[in-house]
């Protein structure tokens, strides 16, 4: 029997594909034939006794057409006796000359008694069908799942949130900077005497020190260019998937990923690099270590967790477990196509739009934030910051999660789509809210904050799938809970990353925005 996958994401997702022996010739019907003998010995038995206890199936392909009703077998109502499925019937619907439908019946139950032979059959059956080629996959949907109402309402309701977020954020900055550009304004026209007596506060007094560099910049950096990845990723396989329909071939939405995400590093490099460069002269000197930084800072943490599960599948000699061929082949991907493309990016970005210009100029000595509330302190603010953008989303993860892990396949990347679009919307006018709070404060630490706050909406996902494990699924035991939450980790931070990557850039324009039309001494 021979192993084969046909993609690099089938290989990664465990799909190893073997020969199940059938002989199925195009419009050839096939009588009752048997295919196989088994010898049942006492370790077959107990195998096989150990697979219908726990309800194992089995899923086949004809014509990547996937047949979902392989049970292996079944017991009696007392729990004492055990019946092997040993008949294959199958029925063949074809349009032309292309297989559009396959149905699979287990007959022929025999008990499972030691010491005996059982012969195992199948047969073929083709019959004409009205189904066309491009909608064969329909009947793998599950419209009433996912086009259900409350997936409509819960799309209407994050645009209604945006609708009204924007509208707020629009009234409420704009009249609040209206009166502070007025209030700047009137100080201009005072004296030198009137002014020292006056009373001044607010985002303005911290002008030399707003654009100075954030704390740990090489890891900052990374972490803004790698989310712009992130980013530019998602939007391009979901617009893929939405012209391509990707659920119809096994493996596709990963391998189209990867290149993807390998095609899009100098995306990472030309903005991780320029924010770098633009952080100071003497910073910008140590451009290759953010360079390497940025390369591998997604990819070691995937493949890192991804090795870790993969030792514990090679324990448990599960299907999930990754060839150690695929692994050579994501190493080489990493070193040979996304380290060069990311240096292209980096050196792009340095050259390009790597120069300071900033609107105020950095005053040498930092000033001393003084107190304020409590409600105002950055770790209160990244708290807070990452529950509207979460609560936009909250609904299409349950969809998401559903796919991934209750075995649905997901389609509807139009909902999706629309939920990115949502997302960094929320995410965008909630950093910025947040920033001007913080800079009203005289706080100037807002290049953190304002990604911090955006990436803890991967925290409140990260919670939620503790509740989708313990009240959705079934799983248990080390490999599945291991499986399970270091999986969701990856995507969480992914997410995480993406959204402040997005919040930081928002918040960044909108600084800018402010202190440019402020006339500073």
């Amino acid at each position: 029997i021979s192993h084969y996958h046909e993609t690099l994401g089938e290989a990664l997702q465990g799909v190893e594909l073997e020969f199940s022996g059938l002989e199925i010739n195009f419009k050839e019907e096939v009588m009752q034939k048997n295919y196989c003998e088994i010898e049942l010995d006492k370790a077959k038995r107990d195998a096989f006794v150990y697979a219908i206890k726990n309800h194992y199936w089995y899923q086949m392909y004809i014509d990547d057409l996937p047949i979902w009703a392989g049970i292996v077998g079944e017991a009696d109502e007392n729990g004492e006796d055990y019946y092997l499925w040993t008949y294959k019937k199958l029925e063949i619907g074809f349009n032309g000359n292309r297989i559009v439908d396959v149905n699979l019946t287990s007959e022929g139950k025999v008990k499972l008694v030691p010491n005996t032979k059982i012969a195992m059959s199948y047969s073929v059956k083709w019959k004409k069908s009205d189904v066309k080629f491009e909608d064969r996959f329909d009947k793998y949907l599950d419209p009433s799942f996912f086009q259900h109402r409350i997936h409509w309402f819960s799309i209407f309701n994050s645009f209604m949130m945006v609708i009204f977020l924007v509208g707020l954020v629009s009234m409420i900055l704009m009249r609040t900077l209206r009166k502070d550009y007025a209030r700047y304004s009137k100080e201009e026209e005072m004296d030198d005497m009137d002014r020292d007596l006056g009373d001044e506060y607010g985002w303005k007094q911290v002008h030399g020190d707003v654009f100075r560099p954030s704390s740990h910049p090489l890891m900052f950096s990374s972490l803004i260019g790698s989310g712009c990845q992130i980013f530019s990723v998602s939007l391009i396989v979901i617009i893929v998937a939405m012209v391509e329909d990707l659920y119809t071939e096994r493996g596709s939405m990963l391998s189209t990923a990867i290149f993807v995400y390998a095609a899009t590093s100098p995306v990472n490099g030309y903005f991780g690099g320029s924010l770098y460069a633009k952080q100071g002269e003497n910073i910008g000197r140590r451009w290759i270590k953010q360079m390497f930084t940025g390369a591998f800072l997604i990819p070691a943490m995937v493949c890192g967790t991804a090795f870790f599960i993969n030792f514990i599948a090679i324990y448990y000699h599960a299907s999930r477990a990754i060839p150690f061929g695929t692994m050579v082949a994501v190493c080489c991907i990493c070193f040979f196509v996304i380290l060069p493309l990311n240096l292209v990016g980096t050196i792009l970005g340095r050259n390009l739009s790597g120069q300071p210009n900033f609107p105020c100029r950095v005053n040498a000595v930092p000033r001393p934030i003084p107190e304020k509330k409590w409600f105002m302190e950055p770790a209160v603010i990244v708290c807070l910051g990452g529950i509207l953008p979460f609560g936009s989303i909250f609904i299409e993860m349950y969809f998401i999660f559903t796919s991934f892990w209750a075995y649905k396949i997901y389609y509807v990347y139009g909902f999706m789509m629309l939920v990115l679009v949502i997302l960094c919307i929320v995410t965008v006018c909630v950093t910025i809210v947040c920033t001007y709070f913080l800079l009203n404060a005289e706080d100037y630490r807002w290049q953190w904050t304002s990604f911090l706050s955006a990436a803890s909406t991967a925290v409140y996902v990260y919670m939620y799938s503790f509740y989708y494990y313990f009240f959705k699924t079934k799983m248990y035991g080390l490999f599945q809970t291991s499986f399970y939450f270091g999986y969701m980790a990856v995507f969480s931070t992914a997410l995480g990353i993406m959204c402040g990557a997005v919040g930081y850039m928002g918040t960044s324009a909108f600084v800018r925005k402010i202190y440019t039309n402020v006339k500073i001494d």
